[in-house]
């Protein structure tokens, strides 16, 4: 199962292809408490069908009643929810959302944008989606990547997009378990690889991809900007290999499960062995995640999680 932004990319497009009109909104900023952060999508019909979310329900619902009414058939229009800005419902967590809601009609153009947002969060290169709020007319634009999910002008919105976040685990073990779950709970695509098929057919968590692989294969094809690698395997074979290849690639955390000790020596081997230099050696968390004084497989993987989320919103550990 994809991560839900890329879900939503994924039936919005179909519903395209099929002759429907389409209306896809975003969250453009958030105040105070919210259940869904700037950036995120929710894709709908006429008919009432949708994918993605804005809120986990109480929104939603709003939205979907007042778009069957064809309230929202001018788009684009910025709709504001939980301070009494729009007849609508108050959020239970007591913050504001503010949406930009778009109307895609039926036809080639919709078509063929929508499929471009989707392959940039399947893994092509990260643009800039133009929107111009008095017409609705959108471009994409050349982007790194970096900066704010949406930038605001008074009379256009720009939405960053860049590939769904991707988390490639190396190595089957106890820890594996653990982390896949709190990935898939913060939304990564998370995809197992492990060269023991045993391991691989009793590995089974519901939307994590499990590949009967080398990791070592997998992940210079599998990774991009927005690609998380980690090895939990203790196992050299299985670990370095994985290091040698991930330095390689444009993932944005690479990291390595042991002790400061085994750290030292790996670091050494991969030095003589694999032919890393310091800057690529530098590249690598390990060991990995955020000291927590983790014992347990699940504290491991909490705090493997918790320093991938401190490395990808740029914070000092």
């Amino acid at each position: 199962m994809p991560p839900l932004d890329l879900a939503t990319l994924e039936s919005a497009l179909s519903w395209a292809r099929q002759g429907h009109d389409v209306w896809l909104c975003t969250v453009l900023a958030t105040f105070g408490s919210s259940p869904r952060p700037p950036g995120a999508l929710l894709a709908a019909t006429r008919d009432g069908e949708h994918a993605g979310s804005l809120s986990g329900g109480c929104v939603e619902d709003d939205f979907l009643t007042r778009l069957a009414s064809g309230e929202f058939d001018a788009a684009p229009r910025l709709v504001r929810y939980g301070d009494n800005g729009e007849q609508g419902p108050q959020l239970p967590c007591g913050g504001v959302l503010e949406v930009l809601v778009e109307r895609f009609p039926a036809g080639e153009a919709s078509t063929t944008l929508l499929a471009a947002m989707r392959d940039i969060l399947r893994g092509a290169p990260p643009r800039l989606r133009e929107v111009a709020l008095d017409s609705g007319a959108t471009r994409l634009l050349d982007d790194d990547g970096l900066g704010p999910r949406v930038e605001r002008t008074h009379d256009h919105v720009r939405l960053r997009l860049a590939p769904t976040h991707r988390l490639i685990i190396a190595g089957i073990s106890p820890v594996t378990r653990f982390c896949a779950e709190f990935a898939r709970a913060l939304d990564f695509e998370v995809i197992v690889c492990d060269p023991r098929e045993e391991a691989c057919r009793t590995f089974d968590i519901e939307g994590v991809q499990v590949v009967p692989r080398l990791p070592s294969s997998l992940i210079p094809e599998a990774s991009h900007d927005g690609t998380a690698v980690v090895a939990l395997t203790h196992d050299p074979r299985i670990d370095d290999l994985a290091m040698i290849e991930a330095v390689r690639t444009p993932a944005f955390y690479i990291g390595v499960m042991g002790s400061h000790r085994t750290s030292e020596a790996r670091a050494e081997r991969l030095r003589r062995s694999g032919g890393l230099d310091e800057a690529q050696i530098d590249r690598l968390h390990m060991p990995i995640g955020l000291d927590i004084g983790s014992k347990t497989p699940a504290e491991i993987a909490l705090a493997v999680m918790a320093d991938i989320l401190r490395v990808q919103r740029g914070r000092q550990p």
